[in-house]
Parts: C-alpha cells; sequence; structure tokens
C-alpha cells in the first residue's frame, strides 16, 4: 500500500530478533495441523506486544492491496494484526476497516461469521494470518469472506512454516505474501545459541 514504506533494514532485524527469541522454540511439538515438528512458533508474544505489534503492521500495511478496504482474519491469531494493520493506515491517512472471521457462526444474535464494518458486497479485502503452515485457517477466513460476496486475492502471514501453505494458496487462488519463512527464523535462532 503506497501509504506505507514498510519497514527499515534495522526494523526487520528488530522484528526478526523478536520473533526468534519470542515465537520460536525448537523440541518436539504437536501442531495444530496435528503434524509433529521440532519447530514451534508462536506469534503472539510478539503481536501482543507494543513494540513487536508496530512493527508487524507497518510491514504488513506496506504489502495491503491498493483498493483494500478493509483487512480480515480467523480469530484468534488474526486479531492483533487486523486491528495493529487499521490503526497503522489511519496513522498514515488511509481508510482501512478490521474485520474478525469467527471460527464457528455467533450462537445468538444475528448468527454472524464476521466482526467489524461491514464493506459492500464486492469489495476487496486482504486476509492477515500469524503463521501459514497448510493454510487451512488462512482459507476458513478466506472461504467465510468470500461466502459473504467480498473479494479476497492475496493473504500476508507474519511468517510461513514452508509445509504446503503457499500450495493451498495458489490452488485457491490466492497470493501468499510471507514477512518471514522459518527456515529464516530458525537459522536466525541457531545464531543467537552459539
Amino acid at each position: 500500500m503506497s501509504t506505507s514504506p514498510g519497514l527499515t533494514e534495522e526494523q526487520r532485524s528488530d522484528l526478526m530478533r523478536r520473533l526468534a527469541t519470542s515465537a520460536y522454540k525448537r523440541g518436539n511439538f504437536t501442531l495444530a495441523s496435528g503434524r509433529q515438528s521440532e519447530h514451534y512458533v508462536n506469534c503472539k508474544p510478539v503481536s501482543l506486544s507494543g513494540a513487536g505489534l508496530l512493527l508487524i503492521s507497518t510491514a504488513m500495511l506496506s504489502h495491503v492491496e491498493d483498493q483494500s478496504v478493509a483487512v480480515a482474519g480467523l480469530t484468534l491469531g488474526a486479531d492483533p494484526l487486523v486491528s495493529g494493520v487499521a490503526m497503522a493506515a489511519s496513522l498514515a491517512h488511509h481508510n482501512l476497516d478490521a474485520l474478525i472471521v469467527r471460527k464457528a457462526a455467533k450462537g445468538h444474535g444475528t448468527g454472524a461469521w464476521l466482526e467489524g464494518p461491514l464493506p459492500q458486497p464486492g469489495a476487496l479485502i486482504t486476509v492477515l494470518e500469524d503463521v501459514v503452515t497448510t493454510g487451512g485457517s488462512s482459507l476458513k477466513a478466506v472461504n467465510q469472506l468470500r461466502e459473504a460476496g467480498y473479494v479476497v486475492n492475496r493473504v500476508i502471514t507474519i511468517v510461513d512454516r514452508e509445509e504446503g501453505g503457499a500450495a493451498a494458496m495458489d490452488a485457491a487462488e490466492l497470493e501468499l505474501i510471507s514477512l518471514f519463512r522459518l527456515s529464516e527464523i530458525s537459522a536466525f535462532a541457531s545464531t543467537l545459541n552459539q
């Protein structure tokens, strides 16, 4: 998005360090997908810190499509991201709303799947995600938005675990933009432990 130049090299290094020290762990883990992995990434300690969210929001905003009227993502991982990017856009004098996609329809009231100021059908929305593994969470958000009549062409994630998510996005005619790849964070983390 032309209103945000993105991160400087120094800021990008700062964000990488924060992710490597606060979001990344090496060990034996069972992922949400049920897969076993020696790598675990939980971006919430970074995305829920003021300085971390500022860096992430600035970086993500620079990749939001110019014509997007909103950013959206599946609760819970995307909640701080959509709020942070919408606020960063407002500070740059650009109107961009935030939408949260529920994991299930609201059990009362309107039964809504989407929370936030809903744009007109046909509007372009960019989806935000904290970590992409197989792409399932992102695709759930995309499918709900598309069923509601919105256009979604791009998913922006903090970390791509490089485990098939990009191929899943491609199959759904989505562009996946990753701020970092798991291999980058893992390699950086290993330099910190020497």
